[in-house]
């Protein structure tokens, strides 16, 4: 009896058929490819969004620079134009006794081909803001040049009457609002050149009294400029431009452009941290385009946008100081683009476009502007950021 319940037991007792594995299997496998599906659209979609809004950030934090230092270009000798001569002035500067301007060299890279390169870094001049058109690195992008500082007693310039015991010191009506370490540039109208000059903090170095009269130029940002100094002091007709200080390093001459990994550049022509190299400050950035605005000077009026070419080229701008003084406004766009790569759509599309149009809502259709992109380029996801930017000391000068 006990073997026969054994036995039935047995013939009951079945595992999994073949079929039966095989189709567990198979729905194992969709499952799994389902599931692995899923994985892979979210994490393409979380690197595509993640690439998305780091371009976007780079975009703001870039507009932010710019137009931070953009809208107080000319500040502290904007007032100067034309009663001192600076607008369009050569500007010669030392640094620790060592000429940094004009320059023997090329800009650094990737400001290597503005003004021409070697050959005509020499010749940069004074203006609040300059657009070298198309010479980026890429020959494509633009240059932006700003000049400003954060001078005190309202930019007003100084006559300078004459100098003093030695040719390092000037007399002028009065030092009301300078100190020690303060950045200026000396200069006069029909004079070339102008001198950046530091205001002494050696012993016994400059008295900020009431009565005084007398600054003493040294430091690190002094030069004589082969006697020109002694020699514009002594004329009797230049003047003094206070522009800010040394020290606070609150006076930017700065280059702004696109270089190498769609980077956008900055660099010091006063090299403050004595660095010649140019600093990266933002990333993603591969196109940089701008147009100036102008105004009537006689009027003040907004007269209209224009390519920076012809009559508004750099060289046109850094000899013509009434030029320079109509440009009131900068209009820049910046191309963005993306690190992360993206298949085409299945029907062929691709994520970017052909090409984007820069400055398109102008009715002036020469100041349209036509980026290209590569096959390569439009798998990546494009911006472009506009923004306009007034130069508020330009716009505060008296009407002509």
């Amino acid at each position: 009896m006990t073997r026969s319940i054994l036995t039935d037991s047995r013939g009951r007792q079945r595992g999994l058929t073949l079929i039966e594995l095989m189709v567990s299997v198979v729905i194992g496998l969709i499952v799994t490819l389902a599931v692995t599906s899923a994985v892979t659209f979210g994490e393409a979609t979380k690197r595509s969004t993640t690439s998305t809004n780091d371009m976007g950030q780079s975009g703001s934090y870039a507009a932010y620079l710019l137009d931070r230092a953009v809208r107080s270009a000319g500040s502290g000798f904007a007032q100067s134009w034309d009663l001192g001569g600076v607008f369009g002035c050569k500007l010669t500067a030392a640094r620790g006794a060592a000429a940094i301007l004009p320059r023997a060299t090329a800009f650094p890279v990737p400001f290597d081909k503005f003004l021409g390169g070697a050959a005509g870094s020499a010749n940069l001049r004074v203006a609040p803001l300059m657009i070298a058109s198309g010479q980026g690195t890429d020959a494509l992008s633009d240059v932006l040049v700003v000049m400003g500082g954060n001078a005190a007693a309202g930019d007003v310039p100084r006559i300078i009457r004459s100098s003093g015991a030695s040719a390092n010191i000037l007399r002028l009506d009065n030092t009301i609002g300078m100190k020690q370490d303060d950045l200026a540039l000396v200069s006069q109208s029909g004079t070339t050149d102008c001198l950046l000059e530091q205001v002494s903090a050696a012993s016994p170095g400059f008295k900020d009294e009431a009565d005084n009269e007398l600054l003493p130029l040294g430091s690190t940002y002094y030069t004589a400029g082969g006697g020109a100094l002694a020699t514009l002091a002594g004329s009797g007709a230049a003047y003094l431009s206070p522009l800010g200080n040394a020290v606070a390093n609150n006076v930017q001459f700065q280059l702004f452009g696109v270089g190498a990994n769609r980077t956008l550049f900055s660099y010091d022509l006063l090299r403050s941290g004595g660095n010649d190299d140019a600093q990266a400050i933002a990333e993603g950035v591969v196109r940089m385009q701008a147009i100036y605005g102008l105004v009537d000077p006689a009027t003040g009026a907004f007269t209209k946008w224009v390519a920076p070419t012809g009559d508004y080229a750099i060289a046109k701008v850094m000899s013509t100081p009434l030029t320079a003084r109509s440009i009131a406004a900068v209009r820049i766009a910046l191309v963005l683009r993306t690190s992360h790569y993206e298949k085409a759509k299945d029907s062929g599309e691709k994520v970017a476009p052909t090409a984007l149009k820069l400055f398109g809502d102008l009715s002036e259709t020469a100041l349209h502007q036509t980026v290209t992109l590569s096959d390569d380029d439009q798998h990546y996801r494009h911006r472009v950021v506009d923004f306009t930017i007034p130069l508020r000391n330009v716009l505060l000068l008296p009407k002509l």
